[in-house]
This record gives C-alpha cells, sequence and structure tokens, in this order.
C-alpha cells in the first residue's frame, strides 16, 4: 500500500484551524445581515395569518366563509380566498390565542426551511464533499434570507408547508415508487390549487398512477370538505375560484406572473386575456416539455423545479412568497458548476456561466422586488425599461431558468468519497 503523502507542517498545524475560523465567520455574518433584511418585513405585521383567523371566527359565528372581507391601503378589499379544506385545516387555530398562532406557524414554517434545504443540500454535499454542518448550515441561513421565506414568515403564509408535501412526493416517494406516491402532491393541491401543476407534470413524465392518486386524494380532501361545509364548497368553486379581484390588484408589483407583467403594461386597463393565454400555454407547453425529459434523465429535482417555475408565471396571481422555487434552481445551478470540468475551455466558461447565473440569482432573490421598494398604491403603467426590469425581476428571471437549467443524469455509484457521482450534460437539456 502506498504511503500516504506528508503535508508540509504550515499546512497540517495552520489550515485546518483556519479553515474553521473562517467558517465560522462567514455563519456569523450571515446570521447577523439577517435582521437587517427582515426589517422591511415587519411592516406586514402577519397580516394575511390575521386576515385567516378573523375570517374563521366570522366563518364559526355562523356567516358565510367567503363574505369575509378587510379593507387594504394597497390592495383595496381583501378576503377568505383558499379553499374551504384550508379553512378546515386553519379553523382549529383561531381557537388558540393569536400570539400562539403565530408562534406555531412560524416554527413550523422555520422547520420546514431546515427540512427541505437539508434534503435539497444533503445529496450536493456527498456528491462534492463539501463540509457537512458548515455546507447545510450556510444553506438554511441563505434560504432564509431570501424574500420569499421573509414574506412567506412576516405574512404568515403556509408555503412551506406545501413545499414539505410536494418536495417530499416528488423527491422520494414517487422517484422510489412507494405506495403512497401522489399524496402530497394531492394534499397541496387540496390546500391551496396552484400545486395541481404538479399533478400535470406527472401526467407529463406519464406517471399514470401517481398522478391518479394525487388526483383522487385532491379530490378526496375536497369531497370531506364538501360534505362539511357544502354552501362554502359550491361558492368557491362555482364563483370565488374565479373572481382574481378578491385576492388584491393583479398590477401590484407583488405579483410575479405573466398576468401580472401584462397588467402592469397595460394598467389601469386590464391585459388581453388572449394574448395573457396564448404566452401561458407556450411557456407551460416548453416548460413541462423540459420537466419530463429532466424527469426521463431521473433528475427529480430539475423536473420539479421547472414545473415550480412554470406554475409561477402561468397562474394569474403569484406573489412573491409564492416563489419557493428559486431555491431550488440555485442548488441545480451550483451543483452544476460544481460538476463541471474546469480544466478545458468549454468548460471553464461553461462553469463561469453555472457559477454566475447561481450567484445572479441568489443576489437577486435576497434582494427582492418588494422589500425595499414602495411601489405605490395606484395602478401606474410600467413606462421606462428600467422599470420594467425592476417591476418584472422575477418573471424574467423565471423565465431565463426556464430555458437554461441545466439537466442532469445520474452517474455510477462513487468509488470513494469526493468522487462525482452524476454526469452533467454539456446542453441544458
Amino acid at each position: 500500500m502506498p504511503a500516504e503523502p506528508i503535508a508540509p507542517p504550515s499546512v497540517t498545524a495552520a489550515e485546518p484551524g483556519g479553515r474553521r475560523v473562517r467558517r465560522l465567520v462567514t455563519v456569523l455574518a450571515l446570521a447577523a445581515v439577517l435582521p437587517a433584511l427582515y426589517l422591511p418585513g415587519l411592516k406586514h405585521d402577519f397580516l394575511d395569518l390575521k386576515i385567516y383567523m378573523r375570517a374563521m371566527d366570522w366563518w364559526a359565528a355562523g356567516h358565510p366563509l367567503y363574505d369575509y372581507v378587510q379593507p387594504d391601503r394597497v390592495q383595496g378589499e381583501l378576503y377568505f380566498t383558499y379553499p374551504p379544506v384550508s379553512a378546515l385545516l386553519l379553523r382549529p387555530f383561531a381557537l388558540l390565542p393569536l400570539g400562539l398562532t403565530i408562534t406555531v406557524f412560524t416554527a413550523l414554517t422555520a422547520l420546514g426551511v431546515v427540512v427541505t434545504t437539508r434534503w435539497l443540500l444533503t445529496p450536493v454535499v456527498a456528491r462534492h464533499g463539501l463540509p457537512r454542518v458548515f455546507t447545510l448550515t450556510v444553506g438554511v441561513l441563505l434560504v432564509f434570507a431570501v424574500e420569499s421565506t421573509r414574506e412567506t414568515i412576516t405574512f404568515g403564509q403556509i408555503n412551506m408547508l406545501l413545499v414539505v408535501l410536494i418536495l417530499a412526493d416528488l423527491l422520494f416517494a414517487v422517484p422510489q415508487g412507494r405506495r403512497w406516491a401522489g399524496v402530497g402532491v394531492g394534499l397541496a393541491t387540496a390546500l391551496k390549487l396552484y400545486p395541481g401543476i404538479f399533478i400535470v407534470y406527472l401526467l407529463a413524465t406519464r406517471r399514470w398512477r401517481d398522478a391518479a392518486v394525487a388526483s383522487a386524494t385532491a379530490a378526496g380532501a375536497t369531497l370531506l370538505a364538501a360534505a362539511v361545509a357544502p354552501a362554502d364548497s359550491w361558492r368557491f368553486f362555482t364563483h370565488e375560484l374565479w373572481a382574481t379581484d378578491r385576492v388584491g390588484r393583479t398590477d401590484y408589483t407583488g405579483n410575479q406572473s405573466l398576468f401580472g407583467l401584462l397588467s402592469r403594461l397595460t394598467a389601469p386597463a386590464e391585459p388581453s386575456r388572449v394574448l395573457w393565454l396564448a404566452l401561458a400555454l407556450l411557456v407551460a407547453g416548453y416548460g413541462l416539455w423540459r420537466a419530463a425529459r429532466a424527469a426521463r434523465a431521473g433528475d427529480a429535482l430539475t423536473g420539479l423545479t421547472l414545473t415550480g417555475l412554470v406554475g409561477a408565471l402561468v397562474s394569474p396571481i403569484t406573489w412573491t412568497h409564492h416563489i419557493y422555487w428559486f431555491v431550488p434552481a440555485v442548488v441545480l445551478l451550483a451543483d452544476a458548476a460544481l460538476g463541471t470540468d474546469p480544466t478545458t475551455p468549454a468548460g471553464a466558461r461553461r462553469r463561469r456561466w453555472l457559477a454566475g447565473l447561481a450567484a445572479g440569482t441568489g443576489a437577486l432573490i435576497v434582494y427582492g422586488v418588494v422589500s425595499f421598494h414602495d411601489w405605490g398604491v395606484a395602478p401606474v403603467p410600467t413606462d421606462s425599461p428600467g422599470e420594467f426590469l425592476a417591476r418584472n425581476a422575477y418573471v424574467l428571471l423565471s423565465l431565463l431558468l426556464v430555458v437554461t437549467l441545466p439537466v442532469t443524469r445520474p452517474g455510477p455509484a462513487p468509488a470513494h468519497r469526493g468522487e462525482k457521482s452524476r454526469q452533467m450534460d454539456s446542453s441544458p437539456e
């Protein structure tokens, strides 16, 4: 057996300790920045969660659930807009003191961030021999830093519950052929409808059984809610579901969807529904085609990430706290950059491109589009290139990622620690 090479004393004595110090400084610096990033969001004062709880009190008093409304400075009038299944889930929390409910929601969101970030980063750590504790800690802090997480926490939203259900299903249950595959996506769809795009993704990938289970789960949960609240369920699915004005102005900058972009160009007038539908079908068709190709190549994370971005683009209303899918996109880009051979000119260029796109995406989603800007309360059309870029940053970034997000193919199991277990494709496909 060959002898191990002996490192110079200066390296063995000084470098490990130096690395530990640098890692500690990095973690402390990130933790110190978080309060400043959350400061603008404190004005939200858990507005959405308070609306949910007041609507539950209103409902418990015998009033029709979807009659609840409260005024808002920016959006005009805000209603309870979730499906009846969500109302059944939220109603017990109205029995608790509001402060306790806020604490529980915040703690569950924080737990969801930690769990899902671990799911995303653990394979990357193993593939590239990264320091596990440091990488996971930095990853969690960075996910807490992005605007979608900040808005989810400070509004009191339920988005991380949906993310946990979707990732657990599509990263583990579906690829492993579990009997309960599809249940997570189905429950998420019943709770907030827009995760239904992932049922379409299962159909596009020809996961017929999983799509059927997801559809049956969503239908079963919806029928259960209808048995408990038949009048409210009927009203929601026949009227309120189609009334986009109930959730706020579509032209508001916080709506980072294709319809929001078009609304900002035509405000105060409504944009062409035909144009929006044509763009939505084009984006959905291309994005889901790429997602299906990724899934067939064995890259489940890229497939679901592309699907999430497509869902955000084609939904009429996509608030900034809905777009969690930039987070796995950054992980995928960083993973691809680390897995690209930089010893050739083409490899070096590709690595710089992937690393730059990962860093640029990360910087943009940390700074955000609404946290540090007051976009006013009146419908004002976008009238300059700079304003167009600023007010539609997430829409444009989503479109870029749908086109460029790389697909990786599983390779042979690593023979030793640090050997790559995935082979990079040389193109986005």
